[in-house]
């Protein structure tokens, strides 16, 4: 496609009414770079169990780009937002900012995949000229609909840099990753950290694993019984760190439906009882460690089941790397290392632009100044 004359831009209120195949060739055209998040089985899930639905304050609105033949080129997933929960990439100041100036934050668009911080692709396109008129079809719904901005979560560096001369401001952030350097196994891994960090991490796995089995379930062999185990864990976990957690029991039903193979779930027994559960799902490039939960307080079995676990397996399958979730600087010391996450923002309020513009002006080098202090708290071995 030389240009965009013959494209046509629409807007699906539902997935269900954009065809799977096709949303799957743009989102995920390749194989080796399978994003399991942005796929039609995972994002129809969220719609179907009315995770992210207008009940709950996540309107779909994705966009679809059709060329001339009406095959579709190009999508976006966006939804239309009245709060800014579930997101990770905290704007709250901005609508607080907002508010006492007069304005309206709310509705806002939102670019993501919801309640799920996961670096990935957010407009799926082939062709740069798709890719910017997409961008800008999401600004002009904004502007027309009377909503305050466009966010791109967890977007890529480069869909940032060039969405820039659109008027997206980049925010950068901070996750912890563990990086795959061709290790062949767990202690060869371990093998590159300093003795006093190898020798902690050793004694933390015999710990957690004292009088404890622990069970790895693919695909089918998760059964109905774990999943509603895994659930009861996940309840547990998300009523004490958020009050009201954002997936239902449906959401993971489909999800054992329809991904069985890319899901992986860790299930440590303790007597005979399973006591705790990680969920993981496995990309093309990463595996990605996302839910945890424990009816039994075991010492250190959070850091085996959540990032030592998925460690092995990842090295197992020769994956590139294992993405653990948002936060948590107790990572570093688990082989984890800062990466830097990004965000487009389209603001329309000029008065709000500016102040965010300044915030971001003091904001990313210190967040470049925190990546670079905690490297140097990083276990490996002096000049790894």
């Amino acid at each position: 496609m030389d240009g965009t004359d013959a494209l046509t831009i629409e807007i699906a209120g539902e997935l269900a009414k954009v065809d799977r195949a096709a949303w799957d060739a743009v989102a995920n055209p390749d194989a080796a770079t399978y994003d399991p998040f942005i796929s039609w089985d995972f994002l129809q899930a969220l719609e179907e169990s009315n995770c992210a639905s207008v009940a709950k304050g996540w309107q779909p609105a994705h966009l679809i780009a059709r060329d001339a033949s009406r095959d579709i080129v190009g999508a976006m997933p966006l939804y239309a937002k009245d709060h800014s929960y579930g997101e990770y990439v905290f704007d709250h100041a901005w609508a607080d900012a907002l508010t006492r100036a007069g304005g309206r934050y709310y509705p806002k668009l939102q670019c993501a995949v919801p309640f799920t911080p996961v670096p990935g692709r957010r407009i799926f396109a082939r062709d740069a000229a798709v890719e910017a008129a997409l961008a800008q079809a999401a600004i002009g719904i904004a502007q027309r609909a009377g909503a305050s901005s466009v966010h791109m979560t967890f977007a890529s560096e480069g869909l940032c840099e060039r969405l820039a001369p659109l008027g997206y401001l980049t925010r950068t952030g901070l996750q912890y990753h563990w990086f795959n350097q061709g290790y062949g196994s767990f202690a060869e891994f371990l093998g590159e950290l300093s003795s006093q960090k190898r020798k902690a991490i050793r004694r933390e796995r015999e710990r957690a694993r004292e009088g404890v089995v622990i069970k790895r379930l693919q695909g089918r062999d998760i059964a109905e019984r774990d999943w509603d185990f895994f659930f009861r864990c996940y309840m547990d976990t998300g009523s004490r760190k958020w009050g009201s957690p954002y997936l239902n029991r449906s959401f993971f039903a489909h999800l054992g439906e329809r991904m069985a193979d890319k899901c992986v779930l860790f299930v440590a027994e303790a007597d005979g009882k399973p006591a705790a559960a990680a969920l993981n799902l496995i990309g093309g490039e990463a595996l990605y460690g996302r839910y945890w939960g424990r009816v039994a307080d075991i010492p250190f079995l959070h850091f085996e089941l959540c990032y030592y676990q998925a460690i092995d397996l990842a090295i197992e399958l020769k994956l590139p790397r294992v993405e653990a979730g948002a936060q948590g600087e107790h990572k570093l010391a688990r082989g984890y290392v800062p990466a830097p996450t990004y965000s487009a923002h389209w603001i329309a309020h000029p008065g709000l632009r500016a102040a965010v513009m300044r915030y971001l002006d003091a904001e990313t080098p210190a967040i470049a100044e925190e990546a670079e202090e905690l490297r140097d708290h990083a276990p490996f071995k002096q000049g790894e």
